[in-house]
């Protein structure tokens, strides 16, 4: 499904832990680290393809999060021109996200990478809360970051923590023990 303007709507989810940090994951086949994310089907609200898409690339269930917010309108990122499939029609650009910030309310053994046919992930880690606006491919940088700024406070106030501020240039935000598929 792509919009009149060449976007595909598409839900992020942004999970977080119990310590401020957030579930980051390495794509299988790929060097790349991201959030959870999806498109919708044109039957599904963002809230439903948000449960959708947790279960397919985390193996959580609804009842092990809790929503703490969304947010409004979409936020867009435009492709690179070498990954728009210019052949294609319609002709998706980009993505319009709608995102969620998640709170896990399960333990860490409820993580199932590969709950579906075609797992997305092969390892995923905590990192902390700015790490995959500095981290996350280029393209995406932007999105995330407006989508971490919209939660920032949230946060904040769930933890009573200071996140700073943006942008964070620190090496490494990421907690040892990174998790595999079994």
């Amino acid at each position: 499904m792509i919009d009149a303007d060449g976007y595909r709507p598409n839900v992020g989810i942004v999970l977080l832990n119990g310590d401020g940090q957030l579930f980051w994951a390495r794509r299988v086949s790929h060097d790349g680290w991201q959030f959870p994310q999806g498109g919708m089907r044109s039957d599904e609200t963002p809230l439903e393809a948000m449960y959708r898409e947790l279960a397919e690339e985390t193996g959580l269930a609804p009842d092990q999060v809790e929503v703490i917010a969304s947010t409004r309108g979409w936020l867009r990122y435009r492709l690179p021109n070498r990954y728009v499939r210019h052949h294609q029609r319609p002709t998706c650009i980009g993505q319009k996200q709608v995102w969620f910030l998640l709170r896990l309310a399960a333990g860490e053994d409820a993580f199932k990478l590969d709950a579906c046919d075609k797992p997305e992930f092969d390892i995923w880690r905590w990192v902390d809360f700015w790490y995959p606006a500095v981290h996350v491919v280029n393209f995406k940088r932007q999105v995330y970051e407006r989508a971490l700024r919209h939660f920032a406070p949230l946060v904040e106030d769930l933890l009573s923590v200071q996140l700073g501020t943006l942008p964070r240039t620190a090496d490494d935000g990421a907690r040892p023990g990174n998790r595999a598929v079994a």
